[in-house]
């Protein structure tokens, strides 16, 4: 509360100093302070739509700066001012006022361009403007400058899902009498486009932007992508521990086959380095726009991609871990249709390859698979099992080079009616 009635008192005493001021045309006020004296800034839509300045009062006179205490020249009672032009308010032979008048149709942006040929070109570019610079000046002769509040807009490439789409983009506000400013470098070629100010905003004019040339770029990068190539699990299963899932990290059971996709800013992009690394050695070096490889050793590999053109380069990566070897046998199963339990699987990680047999109680083979992912059903030609114990072998291999030579028993359970 006592903030607002801060703000109440500052913009009443602001009325107050310019209540005296009668003035026809779209105009903005601001007040200044130099020194002891105060300034009033009027900044005029356009000065030649019938633009004048009266002051209240008897004995009225006006003066340029040039002409105030001489009594020389005065113009009175209705000012039609110049722009970049100071006058005195004089009243009874006593100054009340000082204002300084300027035309912001005069001041509209002129130009913008962006600076080709940097060796900074790969990550910002340097935009250099021409924008007429308002200022005022004291009664001595100093000019001091007006901020003014422009912004630029272009075309940048923004990720979205599954691939690049040019967005608009713009910068936070600067402020000028600045001639340049480094914007991020866009990843497409785009014009830029220079618009404002805070001043058309507060006269609630449409002031004319200015673009650039078309700017072509040199700036590539990209958005690293995975694909992993799924193994059928089966409706209801899932018995492999560890299953990849795309990611800048990749933790999985191995084998596994993916598709590395570059997603670079074509047509930019000129050339394709992939890199894989096993413990920091590398495996695998490829110059294909995209890169497909299968995993089938355990270990921590860095696969590591690098787009570039004749200028600039642009690199991503990410992390695959083949997780070691493992395999469980449960001792039973319920194939009573309740798609629980419902067939002898083991539970494995990264197996190369594998194969199990099972063996009723008289060692007759009544069942063989070499798909981890696969099981028995219960069934034997097409006829469902005694229940009982059945004994199995299994042999598979790891990705750690590990040699599993396995055998016991399992329990074949059903239900009344099954």
């Amino acid at each position: 509360m006592r903030k607002i009635i801060l703000l109440f008192c500052l913009s009443l005493s602001a009325v107050v100093a310019f209540s005296q001021l009668s003035i026809t045309g779209n105009h903005l006020l601001l007040g200044k302070k130099i020194g002891k004296d105060s300034i009033t800034v009027i900044i005029f839509d356009d000065l030649k739509l019938n633009s004048s300045i009266t002051y209240t009062g008897t004995n009225v006179r006006f003066y340029k700066y040039a002409d105030a205490g001489s009594n020389s020249n005065p113009i009175y009672p209705t000012l039609y001012p110049d722009n970049a032009t100071g006058y005195v308010i004089d009243v009874d032979g006593v100054r009340k006022d000082t204002i300084w008048v300027i035309d912001h149709q005069l001041y509209k942006p002129v130009s913008i361009e962006p600076e080709v040929n940097s060796t900074s070109q790969c990550k910002d570019v340097t935009l250099f403007f021409t924008i007429p610079t308002m200022s005022y000046k004291s009664l001595a002769g100093t000019s001091y400058d007006l901020e003014r509040n422009f912004s630029v807009k272009y075309k940048q490439l923004r990720w979205e899902s599954t691939a690049w789409v040019p967005r608009d983009t713009t910068t936070l506000p600067f402020k000028t009498p600045a001639t340049q400013i480094s914007v991020p470098v866009p990843y497409c070629n785009t014009v830029f486009t220079l618009y404002g100010d805070q001043y058309a905003t507060a006269l609630g004019i449409n002031m004319d932007s200015v673009s650039s040339s078309l700017y072509l770029t040199y700036a590539v990068i990209s958005h690293m992508t995975t694909n992993v190539t799924s193994r059928d699990q089966g409706v209801g299963h899932n018995n492999e521990g560890d299953y990849p899932v795309a990611n800048k990290t990749i933790n999985f059971s191995a084998p596994i086959d993916v598709q590395f996709l570059s997603n670079a800013n074509e047509p930019t992009t000129q050339f394709y380095n992939w890199e894989i690394l096993k413990e920091g050695k590398l495996i695998i070096n490829r110059t294909d726009k995209d890169h497909r490889y299968t995993f089938t050793e355990m270990g921590t590999y860095k696969v590591k991609l690098r787009v570039s053109d004749a200028t600039c380069s642009y690199s991503d990566s990410v992390t695959v871990i083949v997780t070691e070897s493992e395999i469980y046998v449960p001792n039973v199963f319920t194939p009573n249709g309740d798609t629980w339990n419902d067939e002898f699987r083991i539970a494995y990680k990264s197996l190369l390859t594998f194969q199990c047999w099972v063996y009723n109680r008289w060692g007759r083979q009544v069942y063989y698979w070499n798909d981890p992912t696969k099981g028995w059903d219960g069934n034997i030609n097409g006829k469902k099992a005694t229940p009982g114990p059945y004994f199995y072998v299994i042999k598979a291999t790891g990705s750690d080079k590990k040699v599993y030579k396995l055998k016991g028993d399992i329990n074949l359970l059903r239900g009344k009616g099954n």
